[in-house]
């Protein structure tokens, strides 16, 4: 199997941002409902950036490039903001690889699933010898 694309469709819960801000300590109330959300540039809560950025780490290290992945690297822009309960599509995708090391560059990429805007856009580097050894045996 030569695989270079992987898509999920994903989510967060208000529950989950309440976590995520209990691990952090990132408590900034543009995370909850209250005035400062609702008063706001979005005129509601929003994700915690890294919180939606976690989708990548989920997807490299369990589907793709999958399991021993290490992550070494991400450029990432947030273009749009993201809501809890709202659904979106991430993407990752092979741009190269290298032998040297075992390393893949990937395009990592986030739209929102209804309107298919993207709100996220960026560049990851991993290392995952099994996935680079079974895609370099392929070819």
């Amino acid at each position: 199997m030569n695989q270079t694309e992987y898509e999920i469709e994903f989510s967060f819960s208000q529950a989950e941002v309440e976590a995520f801000a209990t691990l952090t300590g990132d408590r900034n109330p543009i995370h909850f409902e209250g005035p400062m959300a609702k008063e706001g540039t979005f005129g509601r809560p929003i994700l915690h950036g890294l919180l939606s950025a976690s989708i990548f780490s989920r997807i490299f290290g369990t589907a793709f490039p999958g399991p021993g992945t290490v992550y070494l690297n991400q450029d990432l822009r947030f273009l749009r903001p993201m809501f809890a309960e709202t659904s979106y599509i991430a993407k990752v995708g092979v741009m190269e690889t290298t032998e040297k090391g075992n390393q893949i560059k990937l395009r990592t990429t986030a739209r929102d699933a209804k309107t298919k805007k993207v709100v996220m856009d960026g560049i990851a580097e991993v290392m995952n010898k099994p996935f680079f050894k079974q895609n370099m045996d392929a070819e």
